[in-house]
């Protein structure tokens, strides 16, 4: 029974040394619900009180495009205010994913460190972490550190402690990925909404060119007026809803391609360190 308990302890020790020292990120994410009222403080502003500023208007009917986008209607505000959300977004998500990108080259990072580990100086190796930053050198920094401390271990064999590097790796990348991710959820919803908002925009907007055009009756010039007006109107919907979702649909693409770009490295840096440790320290 004092042999079993003894292997029990020993056991739980080798567990505790081998967790992990990953820590969570405490981020507020309040961006995400403070930015759209503010858009749409903006958007309703500038609808009311710069778009219909009276020096856009002759006669009731609007003198240039401030005025004639004025005339489009409700839907007009709302697309704006959408437009907005987007700008926002996109640099939110540039400056986090710049960040994110780190100081240098993510291959030539890699191979820094894989020179390093290969020279078994892991020292070198973190340095080289703190030169690049970035979710690349924080996953790799995470994944060195567990990697230098599996050296000195002498409870677990050469399949446990690539096994304690990996899990370390996929926690930290656990952490970083959600980060680099977080708000693109913004881009994607506004990029399929927008042209649908502008189409109802539209649709609106004929529905009342027409109306207008049948309580004329068959007034000619006056009624043919009327619906090139009306026409002229609702196209700023479509116009505002398919801009505002072209720019949201590049800048989301963009985005992801660098995000993937990111993640290649992460899974690299993964790569590297288990198979460095697992050739070095057999």
């Amino acid at each position: 029974m004092a042999e079993t308990k003894s292997t029990v302890t020993a056991a739980g020790a080798t567990a505790a040394k081998a967790g992990t020292s990953v820590q969570a990120k405490k981020s507020s994410n309040a961006v995400s619900w403070i930015a759209p009222v503010i858009c749409l403080i903006a958007g309703v502003s500038f609808y009311v009180f710069v778009l219909g500023n009276s020096g856009n208007f002759v006669n009731g009917k609007g003198s240039n495009w401030m005025g004639k986008m004025h005339e489009g209607g409700p839907i007009v505000p709302l697309l704006i205010t959408l437009f907005l959300i987007v700008i926002v977004f996109v640099i939110e998500r540039l400056l986090t994913i710049t960040k994110a990108l780190g100081k240098g080259n993510i291959a030539d990072f890699v191979r820094k460190v894989q020179y390093h580990l290969a020279n078994r100086n892991v020292d070198a190796a973190l340095q080289e972490c703190d030169k690049q930053q970035g979710s690349v050198a924080n996953v790799m920094k995470a994944g060195l550190r567990k990697y230098k401390e599996m050296i000195g271990n002498s409870e677990l064999d050469t399949e446990q402690k690539v096994l304690t590097i990996q899990k370390e790796v996929e926690e930290a990348t656990a952490l970083e990925l959600p980060m680099l991710e977080k708000n693109l959820v913004f881009l994607s919803t506004i990029a399929s909404v927008a042209t649908l908002i502008g189409l109802l925009g539209t649709v609106i907007g004929m529905i009342r060119a027409f109306s207008s055009l049948g309580e004329g009756g068959s007034g000619g010039s006056s009624a043919a007026n009327d619906l090139a007006k009306g026409i002229s109107e609702a196209l700023y919907n479509t116009a505002l809803g398919i801009g505002t979702s072209a720019v949201s649909i590049i800048m989301y693409n963009v985005f992801t391609t660098r995000i993937d770009s990111i993640t290649y490295g992460i899974d690299e840096s993964g790569f590297t360190l288990t198979q460095s440790f697992a050739s070095n320290y057999k």
